[in-house]
């Protein structure tokens, strides 16, 4: 899987007067990209990054734009890369957006709002909720940990080993009954 950037918006120019010669130009990239990864079996991966906060000057900023993107460019082979953080600050209501955009989903990443710390840090989102919820839907992919660790790496996973012991599991992702 390989994240293919959508670009930014020329600096000076208005979004609203480019758009169209930006996705159009998105598209081509895409289709062309897509074709190149098929030959190797790779899947490419399109992210709506916020526009509010991340990247004023980014294109693709929401998962809307994105489903729009894909199904333009018609290749099986390109997923949706949803960040749980830009999702949150674009748009919310992430349970629906998981839902809706689910058949597109190629790759999860997460981060706490607003801070963009770990899952367990203060903030809007309920992990514990949300990864239930990715349970239900059916998601076996990776969930990629986006996040600005308050300390260093290892204590930045305290919140996975805190995680896993609350569902009954080892460190490793096993059950303790399995032992």
């Amino acid at each position: 899987r390989i994240h293919l950037m959508a670009g930014r918006v020329p600096l000076g120019e208005d979004r609203a007067v480019v758009a169209g010669e930006m996705e159009t130009t998105f598209i081509e990239n895409l289709r062309y990209a897509a074709d190149l990864l098929a030959q190797e079996d790779m899947i490419g991966l399109v992210e709506p990054i916020n526009n509010r906060i991340t990247d004023p000057r980014y294109f693709l900023n929401t998962p809307h734009q994105a489903a729009a993107i894909l199904e333009k460019v018609g290749r099986p082979n390109l997923k949706l890369q949803l960040d749980l953080f830009h999702c949150q600050i674009m748009d919310g209501n992430l349970s629906h957006n998981l839902e809706t955009y689910f058949p597109l989903i190629g790759h999860i990443q997460i981060a706490q709002v607003p801070g963009r710390h770990e899952p367990d840090s203060p903030g809007e989102l309920n992990f514990p909720y949300i990864f239930e919820l990715l349970e239900s839907l059916g998601y076996t992919g990776y969930v990629g940990c986006e996040y600005a660790p308050k300390g260093d790496t290892l204590e930045g996973l305290g919140w996975l080993r805190s995680y896993w012991e609350s569902r009954g599991l080892l460190h490793g992702g096993t059950s303790k009954a399995a032992e």
